[in-house]
């Protein structure tokens, strides 16, 4: 919502101060077309060019976080401190019964409780690789550590690639307004013997390419490339969150410390309280006595 009320705001105070010091919409509104098919056009082509395919989808399905927002929420987070409470007590109870969770997760019980986290496959897997790696009995817990950070930093890369393209958007679009302004002063000296006023609504057209490449730029895809960024470090906390309490876990600290050591590492707008957490976790111990 409050993505739509930005790009509101910005429409409404740029033209509206426009009109009220006396512009007109005329010359705009004439241009607009053939200089939005010159900066746009270009724009796409540039964007197509640089990327792959994949990359060019990826993109595309990133603009909705501008209003969607983050997708773990507060209760995401309670949800998923209480299933590694679950995954970390039972491997510590009973090893053998922990393979037949994570070895399957979509037809686990544990993880059938937790269906938002289960439709996640980076998380899930994230979860089932490092629960299967400590099975292993790896003498340097540093080793998982660094292999689960290594992946997270890769992964962090490649959701980051939708931000990193709308930027290089951004940074080319005034220029390519510069591109459409030129065309527009070529076609105006070819109308040189034109009395001032005609030549006037010729040399605003051309400017009319100026403005919308820097518009553009400043006003709208700069801004949705940060925000697709903020958006993306934001989610990347969650796995984040996975890799403190496993690793906690590796170091054989009590499981509720472990879990404690998650939720000190939540960001503080979706960290759970420790009562209301708490609170979660007797509920599951209730439910297995």
């Amino acid at each position: 919502m409050i993505g739509f009320l930005g790009i509101a705001l910005i429409f409404v105070m740029v033209f509206g101060g426009y009109l009220l010091a006396g512009g007109k919409l005329a010359i705009i509104l004439k241009s607009l077309p053939f200089e939005m098919m010159i900066i746009g056009g270009a724009a796409v082509g540039a964007f197509a060019i640089s990327n792959d395919l994949s990359g060019i989808k990826q993109t595309l399905k990133d603009i909705g976080k501008v209003f969607k927002g983050p997708r773990w929420k507060h209760g995401d987070y309670r949800d998923l401190l209480c299933l590694l409470f679950e995954l970390i007590r039972l491997a510590r109870s009973n090893a053998v019964a922990l393979e037949e969770h994570i070895e399957n997760p979509p037809e686990s019980a544990i993880f059938q409780r937790y269906p938002r986290i289960l439709k996640d496959s980076e998380a899930v897997e994230l979860i089932c690789d490092t629960l299967r790696s400590a099975s292993m009995n790896y003498d340097d817990p540093h080793q998982v550590e660094e292999v689960l950070e290594k992946r997270m930093d890769a992964n962090l890369h490649h959701a980051l690639h939708s931000s990193h393209a709308l930027q290089t958007i951004a940074d080319g679009l005034p220029a390519l307004g510069i591109v459409a302004a030129v065309l527009g002063v070529i076609k105006t000296m070819g109308s040189i013997d034109q009395p001032p006023e005609v030549l006037g609504r010729l040399i605003g057209g051309a400017l009319v390419g100026t403005f919308l490449g820097v518009f553009l730029a400043y006003g709208l895809v700069g801004p949705f490339a940060a925000k697709v960024k903020t958006v993306v470090e934001d989610d990347a906390h969650f796995y984040q969150l996975i890799r403190e309490v496993l690793v906690a876990n590796l170091y054989n600290h009590a499981t509720n410390i472990c879990i404690e050591v998650g939720r000190q590492n939540t960001p503080s707008h979706c960290r759970p309280s420790f009562s209301e957490l708490e609170d979660s976790l007797k509920g599951i111990k209730q439910d297995a006595a």
